[in-house]
């Protein structure tokens, strides 16, 4: 039985492909058009996918939609009539739209992929709750997702048992607790829908003075963790923007201009937010764990990515295990919608148990080559161990910035040691030189350290594995690595086995052999607005546009001083969000 999950038309479009119930192969249809968060049918994907697994599309029993449109555009519309006249100007961009693509989903899947066959549907956070439960390691858990909006629900609470599971308790829009952190995502002056994660960096620069102010006057919170907004004070329910002049005037301050310098008050207001929906979060898991009496969490939805809140749930919350989806936002309904009708629909049993996020292309050397001489790129082919112990030492001795490029590509949005950029964390100027230099992005952004799952709990206060980066814990005290300490002494934590990766396993190994440290920054290999490099010619070129030293594409090495100049008839600047 082959099931092809498909996510598409809104954001971030994705396809995951399960054969017998097996996750083979799953990716980012940004990945392939460079187009960040592309939202269109992820025809690449697809593609990619079906010869991953030696298959043509007429092989493909089902394929299964991670949302239902018909059910998305009457809450649309019922929400642009309730808002009229407001919502007008919104009303005649959209609905176009609407009518000629987002409710067609089957002519279009046929049209443009050739599929003959079944299209089922699932809800949307229905494609959430099964990413997060199905694929996770439990027999039987508590299912949490979160996000801004699906059809209706904007979170939803249940229970997984088998190859089973059930969603008990919602929200509804328009009170989204993944609204609201976009809300604030806005007003800070940041992209909605792409930067909240800069409001979670930014909020240890600051104090949550105004969380109060939020719990009064926006958010009607609940003991057991239900909640209301204001709407008073927003604007996204008229499609038009975030918030609105009553939210200016209630924290006398209009919305930041995002070439704006960011002041303290724009960092206590993204420690307010971020502690309000740690609060929120907690108090739905508490309420959760009553209800079911399980002791394992399975939790998907965009919020499910804001580590921050990961962290507090495992230190405080009441259940002994937490899973996360690697791929917690709307991507990952791909697979969840895939998994879905494989195991909910049709009864069958459980096949899949993520251990890894690696299901994305992978290049032979051979490959890699090829595309190297094609561009005339000067490189050493050098052994395995060779290229370990080269790249350890230039790491160490002479503090190089590598861009690396192994095995397969991550699924998720976080790059997790086979499309990464790598450097030393006891420096403490690399926390600029990368932001700045080389990923052209905000200095207070903060990066991930991965380290030795087996050496973790010698440098950081953790008790269990991080594989997805989906953990904040603070750094053990007396561990010198400041380029991936945060303000407030924590990190975004990567644990990594040979199980998962041992190309990048044996690279941490090495580099411990030679420093004692068994931690290297790990950031995702692009620069700012551009997707993670899927293929070894976009690494390249993500490599000649900054300033990362080396470049280790599989067993060959390339030195930026031995590259020709790279001549290009256009600013890529200008293709991606820079500003």
């Amino acid at each position: 039985m082959n099931i092809l999950g498909i996510s598409s038309f809104y954001h971030d479009a994705a396809a995951a492909l399960v054969c017998d119930g097996h996750l083979v192969a799953a990716a980012h249809e940004e990945r392939f058009t460079r187009k960040r968060h592309d939202p269109d049918l992820p025809v690449n994907a697809v593609g990619y996918c079906l010869k991953e697994a030696s298959l043509e599309i007429g092989d493909i029993d089902y394929v299964a939609f991670y949302d239902k449109p018909f059910i998305k555009f009457e809450r649309i519309l019922m929400t642009y009539l309730a808002t009229f006249p407001r919502s007008l100007p919104s009303f005649t961009r959209s609905i176009p739209i609407w009518l000629k693509e987002k409710l067609w989903i089957p002519n279009a899947i046929r049209s443009r992929l050739g599929y003959e066959g079944e299209v089922l549907f699932a809800e949307h956070h229905q494609s959430h709750a099964a990413s997060a439960f199905l694929a996770s390691p439990f027999e039987e858990a508590a299912i949490l997702t979160c996000d801004g909006v699906g059809e209706w629900a904007t979170t939803t609470q249940g229970v997984g048992r088998g190859n089973r599971f059930e969603l008990l308790r919602e929200i509804r829009f328009p009170h989204s607790l993944g609204l609201l952190y976009s809300a604030f995502t806005y007003y800070l002056g940041f992209k909605v829908n792409s930067a909240e994660y800069k409001v979670m960096g930014a909020a240890p620069y600051g104090t949550p003075k105004y969380a109060a102010r939020i719990l009064d006057q926006l958010v009607d919170l609940h003991p057991d963790g239900s909640f209301r907004l204001n709407m008073k004070y927003f604007g996204y329910d008229t499609g038009l923007t975030m918030t609105n002049r009553h939210f200016d005037s209630l924290f006398n301050h209009p919305r930041r201009d995002p070439r704006a310098k960011m002041e303290q008050f724009h960092w206590d207001m993204a420690a307010s937010v971020q502690r309000v929906t740690e609060e929120i979060v907690l108090s739905i898991v508490r309420d959760l764990h009553a209800r079911s009496g399980l002791a394992n969490l399975c939790m998907a939805g965009g919020v499910a990515l804001n580590c921050v809140v990961n962290g507090r749930i495992i230190r405080e919350g009441p259940f002994d295990q937490l899973w996360v989806q690697p791929a917690a936002g709307d991507a990952g309904g791909a697979l969840g919608a895939a998994l879905f009708v494989h195991n909910a629909v049709l009864d069958n049993p459980r096949n899949c148990r993520m251990d890894h996020a690696f299901w994305g292309p992978a290049y032979t050397d051979e490959e890699i080559r090829s595309h190297l001489d094609q561009r005339g790129a000067p490189y050493r082919a050098v052994s395995r161990s060779a290229m370990l112990g080269e790249t350890a030492r230039r790491i160490d001795e002479d503090q190089a910035v590598i861009g690396w490029f192994q095995g397969r590509m991550e699924w998720g949005p976080r790059s997790l040691g086979s499309r990464s950029i790598l450097a030393d964390p006891r420096n403490r100027d690399n926390w600029k030189r990368v932001n700045l230099k080389i990923k052209f992005r905000e200095s207070f952004r903060p990066f991930a350290p991965a380290v030795l799952a087996e050496k973790a709990s010698d440098w950081f206060e953790i008790d269990r594995e991080s594989p997805y980066m989906l953990l904040v814990c603070q750094v053990k005290h007396g561990k010198e690595i400041p380029a991936v300490t945060h303000k407030d002494g924590s990190a975004r934590l990567q644990t990594v086995t040979r199980e998962s990766h041992a190309e990048f396993y044996d690279l941490l190994a090495e580099f411990d052999r030679r420093t004692d440290c068994p931690v290297l920054i790990n950031t995702s290999f692009n620069v700012r607005g551009e997707p993670i490099v899927m293929s070894p010619s976009d690494a390249y070129l993500c490599f000649m546009r900054t300033d990362m030293d080396i470049l280790v594409l599989g067993n060959q090495i390339l030195l930026k001083e031995d590259q020709p100049a790279l001549h290009e008839d256009f600013d890529w600047r200008e293709r991606f969000e820079l500003d």
